[in-house]
């Protein structure tokens, strides 16, 4: 066999060597690129990489403020705030979120108004925000929760406060009630007053007094771990409760007021004619203001909106109506004050009035007529005829502008969003609408409140105390305090200032005498309904809107109509008359019995109090 070469040791030494710094050489690089790499991120990058790692571990939670308290007149709560056990999610915390959500729905069922409203939430959070998904959890649900934490990245259970009604309808379009904030209460919210903050002020006092009750957040800055959870808290900064309010509402009048108009559609507003404060306001029906707070379903939102009955309407400062025989004490000063008659100045009424060159008979309320009338008796027996005689004396142009010094064609500026102006008829308003010019017989039926003529409530209340201060004004108002609401929001610069302050005082006594026998004068037209046994002095007047026309000739007959075409009563009144302590206007839809719903409550709110001037003067 061939013998085997031998070995060369020292090439193959060389080859190891060779090897070996290769391998040094190699080892070199990759610890000099890491060297340069660690020297990159710690030296070159650290300040901005350590912010990073912080805001990883640190967080900047907003703390909302709790929500100012609202009470009535008497310090009894209106709007409170309760705790509720809220189950959030942060989205930057969890990869799968529509597998969370899932998960959830097991262990807790979710609607699909719940989670829809979560979406609409999700897109208006700020980063690593909290977004409530279900609030109201019971012990159950919170058990089924905490055990399943593990499992559930980026959810959490946080205990905040909600707003609460205790009295349910009963004040639901005055003090109003918040909702969760949505895509149009963003375009004029600041959202860093609103950090952490869901709700804000819908309608009424809670929304007009928003800034004042709504308060200042305050700031936490807390330590995380990899899961979100909160460690510790390292910084913090309280936030500003908002501010209390006391509201010249009184709760015991309004359940008077309610029960009285019981389930008939109306409104009720009741003024006390020193202060210009309400101390009732009803719109009928109403509703639960708190199915509003953490966001009502969409079905129960229909059902409210396309009921028939318009429980939403707040009637009382949006619902305008002809304000009917209600203006004729107006209409009566208005004729003093222009000198177009005297007090002793009579017309023969035989039921029904024409004007010249026309067959048209505006017809009284009484078919026969009531004979010889002058300005008292009109008003003391809502004569129309007699009206309809003066009309022309009058004119619309005088009409217009004595009626607008009584706040008609005006909203009265109350302080809450909620208001319509009515309408105050003239030549000019007919004419940019209709194009056409006005006619003589327009005047006829304005002058008794008909026509064009719509009025709210709370104007009526608000000429009734004009009358009962003999022309002194005061501002209708919710709110004690002398706060400002957030007024260049929604109030108009057509807000009427000027009053009639400088009619004759003559004038003044003999209108309100005549108010005065409405009730207690055996042919007044409230005497038999609620002026027998009334133990105070109260001026009046009643009023009966026409819903549908009835051709002439023919008789109102309401058994013959459906319920929604009857006639609107109405009533305002103010007593004691020597000492005004409330002011009160009432309409009932398609119903009667407007006067006894007033009685009721000035009995109810006047009685104890003269029972107790009564013992202190003995």
């Amino acid at each position: 066999m061939p013998q085997d070469t031998l070995k060369d040791h020292g090439a193959e030494k060389r080859l190891v060597n060779i090897r070996i710094w290769v391998a040094v050489a190699l080892m070199a690089l990759l610890g000099m690129g890491l060297i340069s790499r660690l020297f990159y991120l710690q030296v070159i990058r650290y300040k901005e990489l350590s912010t990073q790692s912080d805001d990883n571990r640190l967080l900047v939670q907003p703390i909302p403020p709790t929500r100012g308290l609202i009470y009535d007149t008497n310090g009894k709560l209106l709007a409170m705030n309760t705790p509720s056990h809220i189950l959030s999610i942060v989205r930057e915390q969890t990869r799968d979120l529509e597998g969370l959500l899932n998960s959830i729905n097991k262990l807790v069922p979710l609607s699909e108004g719940e989670r829809q409203r979560f979406h609409q939430r999700l897109g208006r959070r700020r980063p690593f925000e909290a977004v409530p998904l279900k609030f109201d959890l019971t012990d159950e649900e919170i058990a089924h929760i905490t055990v399943n934490l593990f499992r559930l990245p980026g959810v959490d259970i946080n205990a905040e406060l909600i707003r609460k009604y205790p009295e349910g309808e009963l004040f639901a379009h005055s003090v109003g009630y918040v909702g969760r904030i949505n895509d149009q209460d963003l375009k004029r919210l600041d959202p860093t007053i609103y950090s952490g903050t869901h709700t804000t002020g819908k309608i009424g006092v809670e929304r007009s007094y928003e800034s004042i009750l709504l308060g200042t957040p305050g700031y936490q800055e807390v330590e995380t771990n990899a899961r979100g959870r909160v460690l510790r808290v390292l910084k913090k900064s309280n936030p500003v409760p908002g501010q209390d309010i006391n509201l010249f509402l009184d709760i015991d009048l309004q359940e008077t007021a309610i029960k009285a108009i019981g389930d008939r559609r109306g409104a009720l507003v009741a003024m006390d004619p020193k202060t210009g404060g309400v101390l009732a306001m009803v719109s009928n029906p109403s509703f639960d203001p708190n199915l509003f707070v953490t966001g009502i379903d969409s079905k129960t939102f229909n059902a409210l909106n396309t009921d028939i009955e318009r429980p939403l309407y707040n009637r009382a400062s949006l619902g305008e109506y002809p304000p009917a025989s209600t203006v004729k004490p107006v209409m009566g000063l208005a004729l003093l004050a222009n000198d177009l008659v005297t007090p002793d100045e009579k017309i023969f009424d035989k039921g029904w009035f024409q004007l010249p060159g026309s067959d048209h008979r505006f017809r009284n309320w009484k078919r026969s007529g009531h004979g010889w009338v002058n300005l008292s008796k009109a008003i003391s027996v809502s004569n129309d005829t007699y009206f309809y005689i003066q009309a022309g004396k009058l004119g619309i142009d005088n009409l217009h502008d004595f009626a607008s010094q009584f706040g008609f064609g005006h909203r009265t500026g109350i302080d809450i969003r909620e208001e319509r102006p009515g309408l105050l008829p003239s030549r000019e308003w007919k004419q940019g609408i209709y194009g056409e010019t006005w006619y003589p017989g327009e005047t006829v039926i304005a002058i008794i409140g008909q026509g064009y003529m719509l009025a709210t409530p709370l104007q009526l209340v608000e000429s009734t105390a004009l009358i009962a201060n003999r022309g002194r004004y005061v501002q209708p108002r919710l709110v004690k305090e002398d706060i400002p609401a957030v007024q260049g929001e929604f109030w108009g610069d057509d807000i009427e200032t000027d009053r009639a302050e400088d009619t004759d005082a003559m004038n003044w006594e003999l209108i309100i005498s005549a108010m005065e026998d409405v009730v207690h004068h055996r042919e007044g037209t409230a005497h038999w309904s609620i002026g027998r046994g009334l133990k105070y002095r109260m001026a009046a007047k009643t009023g009966t809107a026409q819903v549908v026309s009835i051709a002439q000739g023919e008789e109102y007959d309401a058994e013959q109509l459906k319920e929604f075409e009857r006639d609107h009563s109405l009533f305002i009144a103010f007593a004691p008359i020597e000492d005004p302590q409330i002011a009160v206007a009432v309409i009932l839809e398609n119903s009667k019995g407007a006067s006894r719903v007033a009685r009721e409550v000035t009995d109810a709110y006047l009685l104890p109090r003269l029972a107790q001037t009564s013992e202190e003067d003995t």
